[in-house]
């Protein structure tokens, strides 16, 4: 008997529907800000929001780290949730070429514990240093009652040049796709990530041996890789001229490879076929294998091994690709984009690795 994510208690299809209708309510307040400055910008399917503010945008959105953060209170581990954070509101913002500013984040808990705070807050400076972002405020809030354990979330403020955004309109068919390889879950899947090992394990799950080295909590916690200061690197800063043409950028989130990568190719009536996918983690084989996860289920739950996708010509290839690895990113061509309008996949997956799935 195969395993659904809703099962978990997460429908896909719903969530995308609320998101939705979600935007479409944003929408309407869009014409409020009419020839103002902040006059917002629409871009359906993009990762981040974008506000008018003359010579440059300004860049706004919001993230979570979900119920990964359940995990750090199991093992009582803190101190890298914050690169998982980051990396939510940053990697989105990214993916139009924005250099992220700020955050400003708030914790909802239901009892204020120093021991729980500072770890948290000391991680989440420790990668905004790295990431050259600083943090100008917050909030915490004590829910006792409505809150069990706590919830994580930020709002990015970033900034581009108007002339430097990536929208994906360069995208034709042929051009290349390279794949940013993944440290692990980052942020995505966690609830049937949680489901399987507790049906597995039973409570107590995250204590249980995943290898001679580490717990499954251990390795459920691996902190996500943030590529938004080494990608700015390479596209260039505010005020900085532009260094490599990136097409492209998807984020590979919620929805995973396929649901993330489409977003800046339907706009086109664009496509991709990805036949050179990285292998996924073990753990995610692993999974799959205890919890018959199919392989069109896995690769819209979890990032099976990928966390960003870019768009580039092909005649480009070579030259990215070295300097994506200048800056310590593990990459590799996964593929080109297409005229079919759908995401085509050669799976890398437990049950149907080397067949075609198209999504």
């Amino acid at each position: 008997m195969t395993t659904k994510y809703k099962e978990a208690g997460v429908d896909i299809d719903l969530g995308d529907k609320c998101s939705a209708l979600a935007y479409n309510a944003a929408k309407t307040t869009f014409s409020s800000r009419k020839n103002l400055i902040g006059e917002p910008i629409k871009m359906d399917g993009g990762f981040t929001g974008l506000l008018d503010f003359g010579d440059f945008y300004l860049v706004q959105n919001n993230d979570g780290v979900g119920t990964k953060v359940q995990i750090g209170e199991y093992i009582n581990k803190f101190d890298t949730l914050g690169y998982d954070l980051l990396a939510m509101v940053t990697d989105d913002a990214i993916c139009i070429g924005a250099e992220v500013i700020s955050i400003s984040n708030t914790i909802d808990i239901n009892k204020v514990n120093p021991n729980i705070i500072e770890p948290l807050m000391n991680g989440l400076a420790k990668a905004c240093i790295e990431q050259k972002v600083v943090i100008p405020g917050g909030e915490i809030a004590e829910l006792g009652g409505v809150v069990t354990g706590l919830i994580w979330n930020a709002t990015a403020i970033g900034i581009v040049e108007k002339n430097k955004i990536i929208n994906g309109s360069e995208i034709k068919e042929g051009d290349s796709i390279i794949g940013l390889k993944s440290a692990g879950f980052r942020s995505n899947g966690f609830s049937l990530v949680r489901y399987i090992l507790r049906e597995h394990f039973g409570e107590d799950w995250y204590n249980q041996k995943f290898d001679d080295m580490h717990t499954w909590g251990e390795i459920t916690l691996t902190p996500s890789i943030i590529y938004h200061n080494a990608l700015l690197n390479l596209i260039g800063r505010y005020k900085e001229e532009r260094k490599y043409n990136f097409k492209g950028i998807a984020h590979i989130t919620g929805g995973g490879i396929p649901g993330n990568l489409i977003r800046i190719l339907k706009n086109k009536k664009l496509g991709a076929i990805l036949d050179n996918l990285p292998q996924p983690h073990a753990s995610m084989l692993t999974l799959q294998d205890m919890a018959t996860i199919r392989d069109d289920e896995a690769y819209r739950a979890w990032n099976m091994g990928m966390g960003m996708a870019i768009v580039v010509d092909k005649k480009e290839n070579e030259k990215i690709l070295a300097a994506l690895k200048k800056e310590n990113l593990n990459c590799q061509i996964i593929g080109e984009v297409t005229n079919s309008g759908k995401i085509e996949i050669l799976s890398q997956g437990y049950f149907e690795k080397g067949q075609s799935i198209i999504f």
